[in-house]
């Protein structure tokens, strides 16, 4: 998730707090990514002029260079921190044109990063001083006559593909995001937790079909009776293997849902605490779903809760104690999915330094509750002010049912154990001031071992537990999530990146 998205009462607070800040420090910003540059940029100028000549002919695709407006727009990140000042952007148009970009750039050994919607927490997993890739002309939504499928381009965000499966009348949908903004590729490749996984599983259990182009060039469509060891490998493998330009995904019934957000007085503290512990212990509905999100923004305490339904009511009485406690806003009713997920926007925080991180859990105890909560305090409080750049502390408790990894009986390379359910909880530190990266990583770190100690204190049983990789702070190891399955992976690997093309970007990397 991306916290915040549905505390609007704060969102002109916040946006003005953000324009001042980055008035009086967009020269300083530019000036140390400029000084920061490594000294193969000058190479990589080099390799986009190469790849601009090769594709000078091509109606697809097309190269931009710094100043330029769609530069700025392929480069930029949701969180400051991770964007970077490339030597040029590529948006290619094909398949074929993408394996003509990663020719050159394997050839030229020049480092490259590939970009879908921008949503990447981690600096340097899709962004670069090199060749930008940006995916954003793969931008396809294509239903199968059957209707049971849907062919979508990885440079889509997933508003667009609920946008066109609404408009075409198929009553159908995927499993896909949750809120408004968030890119298709970088979400399904590193697993997809998603309003309807309960009932269908993460995104890649209903992936049937990826179109990828490998380090060598050479475009192809892998299934699982195709080629099993890399449908294997790019169920949660990020980019290792190679670009995926194109996914065909199940699709499902779709009615109209409800469900929306609701920020509450401070005064339903301690009332949305215990529903929010109640509904874990009590709901098994695999229809039902809710985010509960503690959060301070600039040190003031706030809670919001995202609730869903996959049917346009939910049962009597399942929602109430939720529904009732005093509130500053709801937005909540029967809607369409499109309309749910626009009503969580994903960006209040742009343009905020951040880091995301992740805790995966069996569930939620009132006294684990507690813990999360008295951590949103105490580093909100510690961290809110702006002598120490810490603007916004996120927790957010994300409800799945027991089945939710029983859905798939193929093997995925995440999780590497699907014999327990694990609830990834999210935590999102954003700050101000670069000199303050490395204490923000640590200090979320930090936060999320204290977690861990409590719930392994209640027999959770979670310290060696894989973690969810679209949530893992950078320095997370690999064995983390993937655990035993990473020999597999490195195999593969090896096997289809033999010159180690696709380790010229970045992200977590054998």
């Amino acid at each position: 998730m991306h916290s915040f998205r549905s505390f609007q009462p704060f969102n002109a607070l916040l946006s003005g707090l953000l324009l001042a800040i980055s008035l009086a420090n967009a020269a300083p910003s530019l000036s140390s990514g400029v000084e920061n540059a490594p000294r193969s940029f000058n190479n990589a100028t080099n390799t986009c002029v190469s790849i601009a000549n090769a594709l000078k002919n091509s109606t697809a695709s097309q190269v931009f260079w710094p100043l330029s407006i769609q530069y700025t727009t392929d480069t930029e990140h949701y969180m400051s921190s991770s964007s970077q000042i490339a030597a040029c952007s590529v948006e290619p148009g094909s398949a074929q044109d993408v394996g003509t970009v990663l020719q050159i750039i394997g050839s030229s050994r020049t480092p490259f990063a590939v970009k879908g919607g921008g949503h990447a927490s981690n600096p340097g997993f899709s962004s670069t001083t090199g060749v930008q890739i940006s995916m954003a002309r793969f931008s396809e939504v294509t239903l199968s006559s059957a209707q049971d499928t849907v062919d979508i381009g990885t440079g889509l965000i997933w508003d667009d593909v609920y946008a066109s499966l609404e408009a075409s009348g198929c009553n159908c949908n995927v499993v896909g995001g949750r809120v408004s903004g968030v890119g298709v590729a970088g979400f399904t490749l590193g697993g997809g937790y998603s309003w309807k996984s309960s009932q269908y599983g993460l995104t890649i259990d209903t992936i049937q079909a990826y179109e990828l182009v490998l380090p060598n060039g050479t475009v192809t469509t892998v299934t699982e009776s195709s080629n099993s060891d890399l449908f294997f490998g790019l169920r949660v493998r990020f980019n290792n293997f190679g670009i995926v330009t194109k996914f065909t995904l199940r699709t499902f019934p779709q009615t109209q849902v409800w469900g929306g957000a609701i920020v509450y007085l401070p005064t339903s503290i301690d009332d949305v605490k215990a529903a929010t512990a109640a509904f874990f212990q009590n709901v098994t509905d695999p229809k039902a779903a809710i985010i509960t999100e503690f959060n301070t923004l600039a040190g003031i305490p706030v809670i919001t809760a995202s609730l869903f339904y996959d049917a346009p009511t939910p049962p009597a009485g399942m929602f109430d104690a939720l529904v009732a406690p005093a509130a500053l806003s709801k937005d909540v009713s029967t809607r369409s999915f499109s309309s749910l997920v626009l009503s969580s926007p994903s960006n209040s925080t742009a343009g905020l330094r951040g880091r995301f991180h992740t805790v995966s859990l069996t569930g939620y105890s009132a006294d684990l509750i507690d813990v999360i909560w008295n951590e949103t305090q105490h580093w909100g409080e510690s961290l809110g002010s702006l002598l120490e750049t810490g603007t916004f502390i996120s927790y957010d408790i994300e409800f799945f049912t027991s089945g939710v990894l029983s859905h798939s009986t193929t093997p995925s390379a995440y999780p590497p154990d699907r014999s327990r359910a694990l609830l990834p909880l999210n935590l999102y530190f954003a700050w101000l001031a670069p000199t303050s990266d490395s204490f923000f990583e640590s200090t979320i770190e930090q936060s999320a071992q204290t977690i861990t100690d409590a719930a392994d204190a209640e027999g959770q049983n979670i310290g060696d537990a894989p973690l969810y990789g679209n949530y893992a702070v950078d320095s997370t190891s690999l064995d983390r999530i993937y655990g035993a399955n990473l020999p597999r992976l490195q195999s593969i690997k090896a096997t289809y990146d033999p010159n180690s093309v696709m380790d010229l970007s970045g992200g977590w990397r054998f």
